[in-house]
Formats: C-alpha cells, sequence, structure tokens
C-alpha cells in the first residue's frame, strides 16, 4: 500500500514543480527556481520508489496523467487560464484513462 503513497507524493511534487516553473518566470525568480529543483526531485525519487511495486506503466501513466489534470485545473484558478470545451475534454480524458488503470490493475500483495 505504501507504493500509492509513494505515487501520490510523486504526484504533489510534480504539481508543485509544474506550478513553481510558472512561477520562476524562466529562472528569473531565484526562490521559485530553487523551490521548483527540489520538487522536481522530490517528485522523481518518489516516482521510482513507487515503480519498486507498480509496473513502469500504470505508475508513469498515473503521474502524468494526475498530475497533467491538476496542473491544468490549479492553471485555472491561481492564473486564470481559460477552459475551452476542447481543454475540458481532454482533461476528462486523461482523467478517466488514469482512473481506469489503477481500477483495474491487480492488487500487489
Amino acid at each position: 500500500m505504501t507504493h500509492y503513497l509513494f505515487l501520490a507524493a510523486a504526484i504533489v511534487f510534480e504539481v508543485s514543480w509544474a506550478i513553481l516553473l510558472k512561477l520562476s518566470r524562466g529562472f528569473s525568480v531565484v526562490w521559485a527556481s530553487a523551490a521548483m529543483l527540489v520538487a522536481y526531485c522530490a517528485s522523481l525519487c518518489f516516482l521510482t520508489l513507487a515503480c519498486e511495486r507498480l509496473p513502469l506503466s500504470v505508475a508513469y501513466t498515473v503521474w502524468t496523467g494526475a498530475g497533467a489534470t491538476l496542473v491544468a485545473l490549479l492553471g485555472l484558478a491561481l492564473f486564470d487560464e481559460r477552459l475551452g470545451w476542447s481543454r475540458a475534454v481532454g482533461v476528462l480524458l486523461v482523467t478517466t484513462g488514469a482512473v481506469l488503470l489503477l481500477a483495474f490493475e491487480p492488487s500487489h500483495t
């Protein structure tokens, strides 16, 4: 079960570094750039730990899919980005794919 917690932590850090990347303004904001690098490394470390027990195809797809969905939603909330119908459908498809991968993944004991 801890592998799912590692995957969740990897997703949180992935979303963090993506948001910090925007805040770094092309690496010109030092604190945001430094925090982004730390979050990026933490994300990869936790993804590595998750991959010890989860298949790479599942862990990586859920990591990128959930991360992309959360970043898109935070972009709407924090950066006043627009949500058109095509972006909404795309986010829905990515989220559905990640949920299906997890739902039909055999349990690991």
